[in-house]
């Protein structure tokens, strides 16, 4: 096995200090940034099996796409 980088574990302290919470702001706005939108409408889904979630999932990445590509041109 190789192992590529280093992953640091993050500090877990009782009152955080001021860099701290900046360092995870930046990664937070750093997330939000990536994907501006998941085309899945915010609310509490309950499906009786997992094909139905699928199914589900991909009509709302159909129709943000569809919505997506007529925006952009």
């Amino acid at each position: 096995m190789r192992q590529v980088g280093l992953r640091r574990e993050p500090v877990l302290v009782e009152r955080a200090s001021g860099l701290l919470l900046a360092e995870r702001a930046r990664f937070n706005e750093a997330i939000s940034r990536l994907a501006p939108t998941t085309f899945v409408p915010k609310g509490v889904y309950r499906f009786r099996s997992h094909d139905e979630a699928n199914r589900h999932e991909l009509d709302c990445l159909a129709r943000g796409m569809g919505l997506l590509a007529a925006k952009r041109g």
